[in-house]
């Protein structure tokens, strides 16, 4: 149940949006730059990361929307589920647990941070721009998270059972496109 009068008892992201609409088509424009754009970590990868930082922080929109769209990117929703159950199990690359962990350490106590974490995963063969990447999209989580959570936003049926074809609209379009499609922006 949304916590803002205004919106309606189930609201969407979009119902949020278009009642605050202050800032939205840079919001929307910065996440295609963060989630969309070249990178050596693959669009997937960044999905899964919105999805974990999302679960980390206990967004359930968000983490359900982001399993969704890392599903439509070719990673495993069960591989979601699995890193909140069974970490050390997941089929990924030890590198990239290693940087999932650092990501939980951002995402969770970021004063905690120290240069011994970094330098950790450039040893394990992360360059600067991917961890830089990663950390962009555990901060533009942070940020969502707390904006759809003040609004009482919860998952809708659609991140239940998606259809091929939702998958495949999430994979061919961009956060601004939703936008526009949303009457949004």
């Amino acid at each position: 149940m949304s916590y803002y009068p205004s919106l309606p008892d189930r609201a969407h992201l979009s119902d949020l949006f278009k009642r605050f609409p202050r800032g939205v088509e840079p919001l929307l424009a910065f996440h295609d730059a963060v989630l969309r754009s070249d990178s050596e970590l693959s669009i997937g990868e960044r999905e899964l990361i919105a999805a974990w930082v999302s679960g980390l922080n206990q967004c359930k929109f968000c983490y359900g929307a982001h399993k969704l769209m890392a599903h439509a990117f070719d990673v495993d929703p069960a591989l979601v589920d699995m890193l909140f159950e069974r970490f050390d199990e997941a089929p990924l690359p030890a590198r990239f647990l290693k940087l999932l962990r650092f990501l939980e350490k951002l995402a969770l106590t970021p004063s905690l941070v120290r240069r011994s974490d970094v330098a950790g995963l450039l040893k394990a063969g992360w360059s600067e721009e991917a961890i830089h990447d990663a950390a962009l999209v555990c901060g533009l989580y942070a940020f969502m998270n707390r904006v759809v959570d003040a609004a009482g936003i919860l998952p809708g049926e659609e991140y239940a059972d998606p259809s091929p074809e939702a998958i495949e609209r999430r994979r061919s379009g961009s956060y601004l496109s939703w936008g526009r499609d949303a009457g949004i922006t």
